[in-house]
């Protein structure tokens, strides 16, 4: 606590004046923490003082807000191309990074607990901040605002696809530069201009340098020949811990194809917050675990009145997570520079709208970038109709990534869409109108454009080869096994 006051008065973060009588002040409070390293042991205590900001108003304590994150699909890609470049890492963590930040607007807070006030003052004092303290509603974007705007003056660019990734120096001097919030991601081929990079850095601001990559965002990072694995394996075993599952019987499946789920079926929990809570906690794993995404999507449609059917569905993915709580993705060192992608659509799966459910994956060689399991917003006619909308889904992510590699250098020539539906490949590829489908025009002439220009070329892939099938549908074992395999997964803790 006596470290993040001396933070707050090295920073100039507020001065003590009395509060006007047209101006409320908000309270604050102290939050404090535990941290620990991958194998456990104590990193840190941690206090931070942050702001109550839910009790700010709009359009007087605040106008905008912001949240500098880097899309998980970004850093899935500076980690697969890393390991084909052989490109080496330092991992940086900015201390009281909002306190770098400016307001703009007036704030007063309440003096917090344990700061001494100026001798001889008089009247109701509070705190006016001259910074963006922790838990303002503006704190974020303010941080972020300086943070660009001072790397931009040193000459490091912004990129257009994702606004937290910066890039200095060219070629063989190149660095790549990921920011989450405070926690930075220095990656590059040369180790010197890693760390000139670092030095500008540290002129600017105050860090941690915590060193190799092994740890982020609560990501296990492990490096091999073979490539870098990304698990979740400490995460998932506090998970099972918590929800007293560790002694469970595992499971091959993360969900049973024959169940199916509606919102009227069992009765309605009596705590549908615990369900939520573990719903949410389930989304951060499918970051590093794409098996058990379209179960989890699945059950997530059910959180406004979760039943017990849901419940017991969600115990199974549990069970099949106690399974092999150390698998995660592969980024292979021996990985092509090609990408890949394959597109599904499941026809009306929902019981309770009769809307589809469109399911991709892509690929960049043998390394698995991103993929996605949604239920479509319209109810479709067709077959046809649905795989058609689901390929102008990944044709607009594809059209993403590839802005995304071009700011690292790499321009793909051709995606590979493998899809199993050859109507919707036919009306790609040819301009026809039919009954069915003259009233998708929009993305019949959004992605034909993209066949005819030589980016996409559509491929018919047999039913059971089809790998988005995963994210369509739950699946039995023999059929969930083989395609699981073809997902570059693999468990670096199971025994050999």
């Amino acid at each position: 606590m006596d470290k993040e006051l001396e933070a707050m008065d090295t920073n100039h973060t507020w001065d003590i004046v009395p509060l006007p009588k047209d101006k409320k002040a908000i309270s604050c409070k102290w939050i404090y923490k535990v941290k620990y390293n991958v194998d456990g042991t104590l990193a840190k205590r941690k206090a931070r003082l942050i702001a109550r900001g839910f009790t700010q108003e709009a359009g007087i304590d605040f106008l905008d807000t912001f949240s500098p994150v880097a899309t998980i699909t970004t850093v899935r890609v500076l980690l697969s191309l890393a390991t084909i470049k052989q490109w080496n890492f330092i991992q940086l963590d900015v201390q009281n990074a909002f306190l770098n930040g400016y307001t703009d607007e007036e704030v007063y807070m309440k003096i917090p607990q344990g700061y001494k006030t100026p001798q001889n003052a008089n009247g109701n004092l509070v705190c006016r901040l001259n910074r963006s303290l922790y838990g303002l509603k503006q704190a974020s974007r303010q941080w972020f605002k300086h943070f660009s705007t001072s790397l931009k003056c040193h000459g490091f660019i912004q990129c257009t696809s994702d606004y937290y990734l910066f890039r200095y120096g060219e070629e063989n001097n190149i660095v790549f530069l990921l920011v989450y919030v405070d926690d930075i991601i220095l990656a590059g081929p040369n180790t010197d201009c890693l760390t000139s990079c670092q030095n500008i850095l540290q002129n600017l601001f105050k860090l941690n340098v915590v060193g190799d990559l092994k740890f982020f965002l609560g990501l296990e990072i492990a490096k091999s020949k073979q490539g870098i694995n990304l698990c979740q394996r400490k995460y998932i075993i506090q998970l099972l811990q918590d929800i007293g599952f560790l002694n469970a019987k595992s499971a091959v499946i993360p969900m049973d194809p024959n169940l199916h789920l509606t919102s009227i079926d069992g009765d309605l929990l009596p705590d549908p917050s615990a369900y939520r809570r573990l719903l949410g906690r389930l989304m951060y794993i499918c970051i590093s675990r794409p098996d058990i995404y379209f179960a989890v999507n699945k059950l997530s449609q059910f959180m406004n009145q979760p039943q017990t059917p849901h419940l017991l569905a969600v115990h199974q993915i549990l069970c099949y997570l106690k399974a092999n709580p150390g698998q995660g993705l592969l980024f292979s060192s021996q990985s092509s520079f090609t990408l890949n992608a394959y597109v599904d659509a499941d026809w009306g799966s929902c019981l309770d709208s009769r809307k589809s459910t469109t399911g991709f994956c892509i690929f960049m060689g043998d390394s698995l970038l991103t993929w996605k399991s949604k239920k479509q917003p319209t109810v479709s006619r067709s077959s046809t109709e649905v795989e058609y909308r689901a390929i102008a889904s990944i044709t607009s992510e594809l059209l993403w990534l590839k802005q995304l590699l071009r700011f690292f250098d790499h321009q793909p020539q051709k995606v590979l869409l493998l899809c199993d539906n050859v109507s919707a490949i036919h009306l790609s590829s040819n301009p026809v109108s039919h009954q069915r489908s003259k009233h998708i025009g929009i993305d019949v002439h959004f992605v034909r454009e993209h066949v005819e220009s030589g980016f996409l070329r559509l491929i018919h892939v047999k039913s059971h080869q089809q790998v988005a099938d995963l994210f369509t549908k739950a699946l039995p074992h023999q059929k969930f096994a083989p395609l699981i395999s073809k997902l570059a997964l693999q468990n670096i803790f199971a025994p050999t």
